[in-house]
């Protein structure tokens, strides 16, 4: 089987974002880059579901610069069979993305089941995995938590709030999106990351894929930080005192909203 896994390259949650001098986007410079989250949870179901079906392969794909190389030397470290990167430029949108990735997997071969996290969390769209499955024209099961694999169809459970569990049963080749709870992804050892770095990474350029500015649906004009947060302020007095005193700072500040 053809099993595709789609992911994102995203700052390290540990990073301080700073902005460039025109305000028109990230200044690059000191962050450390990462696999998004929720499609190391797609790589892992990705290889859990190679492992049942003898004969399967694993490629993964990442739209992006150069450094996104970085990234799915990782997802080969820890297993992936292979790896290409489609050379975007690094805030390329949902739409622009989505329309390479399908042209990528096209060229690939027919897929048998696409894996891709519920969203990046760097802009949290969650838009790549649906768009991706319009363009492929396959089925589309988003934010998965649970699945059971059937004879060429598989079972989807998601959390839909309230307690409340939907099932949803499709056929195969799918488009499927990870959630948090899918799995546990592994950890690369140190072997595989080495051996990683002497793995061959496939490069598709936005010419062979068909795809122009003309696509992009959006465009980030502007970026700003959020305020500073405000100082924490620690009341003091006796308990009635303290939930007086909390009962008026909070009717203030609902009063200057």
């Amino acid at each position: 089987m053809n099993i595709f896994v789609c992911i994102r390259q995203v700052p390290d949650t540990t990073t301080r974002i700073k902005l460039r001098e025109d305000g028109n986007g990230i200044d690059e410079a000191d962050i450390q880059w990462i696999i998004s989250p929720h499609d190391e949870l797609a790589i892992e179901e990705a290889l859990q579901f190679r492992d049942r079906q003898p004969g399967s392969t694993v490629t993964v794909l990442s739209a992006g610069p150069e450094r996104v190389t970085e990234s799915l030397r990782m997802a080969l470290a820890m297993g992936a069979d292979a790896a290409v990167r489609l050379d975007l430029p690094g805030d390329a949108d949902s739409a622009t993305n989505a329309r390479a990735l399908a042209a990528a997997i096209g060229k690939l071969g027919q897929a048998d089941v696409v894996f891709v996290g519920k969203e990046a969390i760097d802009d949290g769209a969650g838009a790549v995995g649906t768009m991706l499955a319009v363009k492929l024209g396959l089925p589309c099961v988003n934010v998965v938590n649970g699945i059971e694999y059937g004879d060429g169809s598989v079972t989807c459970r998601r959390d839909v709030g309230g307690g409340n569990i939907e099932i949803i049963e499709t056929p195969l080749p799918a488009v499927i999106s990870a959630q948090v709870g899918l799995n546990e992804p592994r950890y690369a050892t140190a072997l595989n990351i080495i051996k990683a770095k002497k793995k061959p990474i496939d490069t598709m350029t936005a010419e062979e894929l068909g795809v122009t500015d003309a696509d992009r649906k959006t465009r980030l004009r502007n970026f700003e930080l959020p305020p500073p947060k405000q100082p924490c302020r620690i009341i003091e007095g006796s308990p009635a005192e303290q939930a007086n005193e909390l009962i008026r700072v909070l009717a203030e500040d609902v009063q200057a909203i």
